[in-house]
């Protein structure tokens, strides 16, 4: 969008613009934070231009569960009270979050960074779907939960996943259907997130 002096000083416009541009926050919304950090007191706004500044430099994936983390190997792989015999495979970052929530599992992760989605063109080889293999491969994995997305491309991937495992002696086990058809596993609540890892089949 090109500078218009009606919607405010240059600054102001700038960064109204790139807010917006965020998951979830539109015009009116990206004003409204723009303004409320114009009134801030300026230690509170350069705090989060700090954050922002580092959150790319101080963020990387960790090389064992592909987790996103500020060391490597991150917190719960390198946690030594964690069941390191248990995989959980989950789609994304936000989701080893979700799952964490429920305080209720206590083994590894494995991020695959997405789905399958032939729609979106996403195959097997843009996941981290040979590396979850090789981990497998190692040995000292008893089982690897699929908690990806109780959706199509979950779904899709969750068999891919089974197939790609079966030649292994790992156990390989889904969540039960106590999560919304259709629904992201980062916005179900603990008690649902709970009964679904108890029930799982």
């Amino acid at each position: 969008m090109n500078f218009d002096a009606a919607q405010g000083p240059e600054p102001i416009v700038r960064v109204v613009n790139e807010l917006s541009r965020l998951p979830g926050i539109g015009p009116k919304t990206a004003q409204r934070l723009t303004y409320h950090l114009l009134r801030a007191p300026n230690d509170q706004v350069m705090r989060l231009a700090e954050a922002l500044g580092s959150l790319k430099n101080g963020v990387h994936l960790c090389h064992q569960c592909f987790n996103l983390s500020d060391r490597d190997p991150c917190h719960i792989c390198s946690d030594a009270r964690r069941d390191s015999t248990v995989i959980c495979v989950v789609e994304e970052p936000l989701d080893v979050v979700a799952v964490e929530r429920t305080a209720g599992y206590r083994g590894l992760y494995h991020v695959l960074h997405g789905a399958i989605s032939p729609m979106e063109g996403i195959g097997p080889d843009e996941l981290r779907l040979a590396e979850l293999r090789k981990r497998v491969s190692a040995g000292g994995i008893n089982e690897v939960i699929l908690a990806t997305n109780p959706n199509l491309e979950g779904d899709a991937t969750a068999m891919y996943v089974t197939k790609l495992l079966a030649d292994t002696e790992v156990k390989v086990t889904r969540l039960a259907r106590g999560l919304p058809i259709g629904g992201d596993l980062e916005y179900a609540d603990e008690v649902t997130l709970s009964n679904a890892f108890a029930g799982r089949s």
